[in-house]
């Protein structure tokens, strides 16, 4: 990453990256109104900086088609993952893109290993995919609601208290075999506050185009607040790796959380630095004739190239 742009963006979200091995306690080392010193009509400028940079990145990313790109978004119920993926991902091409979301298992899914849906939705090379919520819902609700693992009929003597570090050390595994097959995960845990989201929750019953967005029970979900933040605390604690960190973005200033989703995200891509594909001699030579065959039919009057001619750097990289 030679781009000055990286060293500024790596600077940047290095204080919400879970450096692996440490113990996390979300209520000691993460605040979540934190926000950089930053003000938020700042902050909307560096928004559409970052959005630049991933539109920039995620083409070339494409056109190499060596590598994919794997975000998993983590957060409790109106943590902000929807509104993250819009804004974040507001300029890239489409195309290029793809948003998964996860919810209760099929009974398809249950007959299958805990990973195997996930694994169905995995990115293709040149291709970024967003986990709305993902594989971690296996130490986190699951944790939390363990009934929910007679469900996934497990062997007799698999469900003891030594599951978790057992999935911990499975999802590890999985995601550095990704890694080394070259699809890169990044994971973002929105860090809500319990104050935040009881505002969150009373916007959404008192505006009417809220209403369906709220559900009960998201509230009662809410009672097992300190369950989830012992939950999250220990999966970040035992799943940041060097290949694929965690990265906790505060969430109570929706704006200052999406700048830093895509500030990770853009730091991901750069540090893959993907390029265009060199087309080769014969290729290129090929262009070439095409190109003067294109010139000569230029209409009376018209230039020849109107392109090269408003970017004249065109014609003497290319001949």
């Amino acid at each position: 990453m030679s781009d000055e742009r990286a060293e500024r963006i790596a600077d940047f979200i290095a204080p919400l990256r879970v450096k692996p091995g440490s113990k996390v306690r979300l209520d000691r080392d993460f605040d979540p109104r934190y926000k950089a010193g930053l003000r938020k009509r700042e902050g909307i400028e560096l928004l559409r900086t970052g959005v630049s940079l991933l539109a920039e990145y995620q083409e070339r990313l494409a056109a190499q088609d060596t590598y994919g790109v794997l975000l998993c978004l983590q957060a409790l119920d109106a943590g902000g993952k929807d509104g993250t993926i819009r804004h974040v991902m507001s300029g890239v091409n489409p195309q290029g893109v793809r948003v998964s979301g996860f919810k209760v298992p099929s009974a398809e899914e249950l007959d299958h290993d805990y990973l195997w849906r996930y694994a169905q939705r995995l990115p293709t090379r040149g291709e970024i995919v967003i986990f709305n919520r993902s594989h971690y819902e296996e130490v986190l609700v699951v944790r939390v609601h363990p009934e929910n693992l007679v469900r996934q009929k497990l062997p007799d003597g698999t469900r003891g208290p030594d599951i978790w570090q057992r999935r911990y050390r499975e999802i590890n595994h999985w995601e550095r075999y990704l890694t080394d097959n070259g699809f890169k995960v990044v994971k973002v845990f929105l860090n809500l506050s319990k104050e935040e989201q009881r505002t969150r929750f009373l916007k959404r019953i008192d505006r009417p185009e809220k209403n369906w967005k709220f559900s009960a029970a998201d509230v009662r979900e809410r009672r097992q607040w300190d369950d989830y933040q012992q939950a999250f605390s220990e999966m970040l604690s035992a799943t940041s790796t060097k290949w694929a960190p965690w990265y906790v973005v505060p969430a109570d200033r929706k704006w200052f959380g999406r700048i830093c989703s895509a500030a990770i995200l853009a730091h991901t891509l750069m540090d893959i630095d993907p390029q265009y594909p060199d087309v080769g001699k014969a290729a290129r030579k090929d262009l070439l004739v095409t190109r003067r065959d294109l010139e000569r039919e230029a209409p009376a009057g018209a230039s020849a190239d109107p392109y090269a001619d408003r970017h004249p750097s065109a014609r003497k990289k290319h001949g």
